[in-house]
């Protein structure tokens, strides 16, 4: 090709501004890039055969439940420790906070209360000869780790616990037809009836070019193809663009997941249902800095439970002095 148009550069990529504070991370934070396809084994023709992936909008007839509740729980480490064994071997450990909450919202009164909270406190260590910890009134539970108990790994042996907390919260709150809605992988939780998982940060890309191109694509108020993952969770999954976003590829896109042990058209009810009640809680930017994708209830949960999670300096400051009677 000659003449102006064989000189002519290519044009620039457009650029957008993720909505989220940068010290949250990001709303998309895959390792490798948005066209990478994942290595995990993924089912995309669950609802529509892959060649026919499309946006799906709200079908007729669906209507949100009566009774919506959102799950979450957050967790703390009040103090790095050290036990040392009457054989001089020494292994580290972790006090830590959790806590776990439900909060109900009534759809047809327009209303939104706390159902549901605990707290729980844990001493995790691989040390076998460490027992509970009492600090002050406050009592550390010990949760005995397996292996060497390596002190980069301690801090995710306390999701075990919180992910109990959560259910036993959650439990005691369900009503007939209601949605529960996790925030995070369902993990352990899919025996639970009508739970689906909300994940609102994208740390993997299961879907390859051409299927993530659908999904970026959405626009507010619609969702994906469900499709299933064969991992070690496994279960089906969609993605959704909630309303109040910006142009951002990834902007607004969270992914929901259901139990692998329901039927196809059980999925595929769940994901039409999560449509028309998720963006109802979407957040907005001038109030959150994770807008849209943390959602309003659960927002005011996480202040809730880390209040009740208590003071930081005070319990690490009991917890050096009851370390200090222990050790004489």
């Amino acid at each position: 090709m000659t003449g102006p148009e064989a000189a002519r550069p290519p044009a620039p990529p457009r650029i957008f501004v993720d909505g989220w504070d940068p010290s949250y991370g990001a709303s998309f934070e895959a390792a490798g890039g948005p066209a990478t396809p994942s290595s995990q084994p993924v089912d995309p023709a669950v609802e529509l055969p892959a060649d026919e992936w499309r946006a799906i909008g709200v079908r007729d007839g669906v209507a949100p439940p009566d009774v919506v509740l959102l799950v979450d729980g957050v967790r703390r480490i009040d103090a790095s420790v050290w036990t040392r064994e009457q054989d001089g071997a020494s292994y580290p450990g972790i006090a830590a906070s959790y806590a776990a909450g439900v909060v109900r919202c009534d759809l047809r009164r327009g209303a939104a209360e706390l159902a549901g909270a605990r707290v729980a406190r844990g001493l995790f260590t691989a040390s076998p000869s460490a027992g509970d910890v009492l600090a002050g009134q406050i009592r550390y539970t010990l949760h005995r780790v397996g292996g060497s108990g390596e002190l980069s790994k301690l801090p995710a042996a306390v999701q075990g616990p919180l992910t109990a907390l959560e259910v036993e919260v959650s439990r005691g709150a369900r009503t007939d037809d209601d949605l529960l809605v996790v925030d995070g992988p369902l993990r352990n939780r899919r025996d639970l009836p009508r739970a689906i998982g909300y994940i609102k940060t994208q740390h993997s890309q299961y879907l390859d070019a051409g299927l993530s191109a659908v999904v970026t694509g959405l626009a507010p108020g619609h969702r994906s193809p469900v499709f299933r993952l064969d991992t070690a969770w496994g279960g089906y999954s969609w993605y959704l663009r909630l309303p109040g976003t910006g142009g951002a590829p990834w902007a607004g896109v969270v992914r929901v997941e259901c139990s692998a042990e329901l039927s196809v058209s059980e999925a595929i009810a769940l994901a039409d249902r999560s449509l028309v009640t998720l963006p109802r809680f979407a957040s907005s930017p001038y109030k959150d800095p994770r807008a849209p994708q943390n959602l309003i209830p659960i927002a005011g949960l996480e202040r809730r439970l880390r209040a009740m999670l208590g003071d930081a300096r005070l319990l690490h400051r009991t917890l050096t002095v009851a370390a200090g009677r222990m050790s004489r």
